[in-house]
């Protein structure tokens, strides 16, 4: 199994409170470290707001990119309804190329809404939206010349979309392109049949009960007859690890409650407690939060459940300081080695 870890950049609030040039040498930093302790992926969010540095991902997954070897790195997600896919394509594709291949293009609607009105983008529109966005992007994937025509977007008439991506074995010269959803039937059933990786993002409850969603995702992809080897569910959760149980516990719980806090009140949620989150944290919850050993376990707990072929961590909500985030990319390293040994070490997907 893949694992690795993804980011937005928290900020911080407070003596934790990081200025934006410093918040994005960090995220090198902790990219350069996760190549270093074996780790397969890093990704890169998008969000337009105060409390997050960054809003232009491509640029700082070029600048991991160009400050690495080995390890992939991509969007965690592309916000691809107020995006233009041709730009996206074009952006990916000259990464692609420098980087031997090593990117990847995760399309999702994404948690926040900011970008609808910052790029003139109808709420109302949200589902047609990334419909018609994603099927531009394919479009662009298949080949030139691209000829198309959509509802949200000027048609294209023979267009040549430059640069190509480098070719990979087992997948030609095409981007790797996943789709995230939150846990929708629909958007499993629709990256099954579009052959599509798929990417879960449990942020709550018990990760397991996306077992269904799974199953369906995969019957979906088999009968549209696409190739077992492109089948691939990946699963993005909030996690930290430190030295001991405890100590993970103790020193992440004040990050955790700044950022569910916030969101609880711009979303009329209920704010969590000391409680909630221990209960989020241990046995099938979704916190992984611990040593490397306990988390290895449950990560390993949660592969017997779903099967999946990667499963990533955000690490750092509300601006965790760097050294302790260093510390947990270095375990999260170790949790792989656990996991490696248990499961085998796959070669990569393509």
């Amino acid at each position: 199994m893949e694992l690795g870890l993804y980011t937005f950049g928290d900020l911080g609030t407070g003596p934790d409170a990081a200025p934006v040039g410093q918040r994005l040498r960090d995220i090198l930093e902790r990219v350069r470290l996760a190549e270093q302790v074996g780790l397969d992926y890093a990704g890169i969010g998008e969000h337009h707001r105060p409390d997050y540095a960054i809003s232009a991902p491509s640029t700082v997954i070029a600048a991991a990119l160009a400050q690495t070897e080995r390890i992939h790195v991509g969007s965690a997600v592309t916000v691809l309804s107020t995006e233009d896919p041709v730009r996206v394509y074009q952006q990916f594709a000259t990464m692609d190329q420098y980087s031997g291949g090593r990117v990847e293009l995760l399309a999702g609607r994404g948690s926040f809404i900011e970008s609808f009105p910052l790029f003139g983008a109808n709420l109302e529109d949200y589902d047609e939206l990334f419909a018609e966005k994603l099927d531009l992007l394919l479009a662009l994937d298949a080949g030139n010349p691209v000829t198309w025509s959509g509802r949200f977007r000027p048609p294209l008439q023979q267009a040549q979309i430059l640069p190509r991506p480098t070719a990979k074995a087992g997948l030609g010269e095409h981007l790797r392109i996943a789709v995230a959803t939150g846990g929708s039937p629909a958007s499993s059933v629709r990256t099954g049949r579009l052959g599509l990786p798929v990417n879960y993002a449990i942020i709550g409850g018990e990760p397991r009960r996306f077992a269904p969603l799974v199953d369906l995702y995969r019957q979906a992809h088999a009968e549209a007859g696409h190739p077992e080897e492109r089948r691939s569910v990946a699963v993005s959760v909030h996690g930290f690890l430190a030295d001991d149980d405890r100590e993970a516990l103790d020193f992440y719980y004040p990050y955790y409650l700044r950022t569910a806090t916030t969101i609880a009140h711009e979303r009329g949620f209920a704010i969590p407690n000391r409680i909630s989150y221990e209960a989020q944290a241990s046995g099938h919850g979704a916190f992984f939060v611990g040593s490397a050993p306990s988390v290895a376990e449950r990560v390993l707990t949660l592969h017997r459940s779903l099967g999946h072929d990667r499963q990533i961590f955000q690490m750092d909500l509300s601006g965790v300081p760097q050294a302790q985030s260093l510390r947990a990319v270095e375990l999260l390293g170790e949790v792989k080695q656990i996991v490696d040994a248990e499961l085998g070490r796959p070669g990569r997907r393509e």
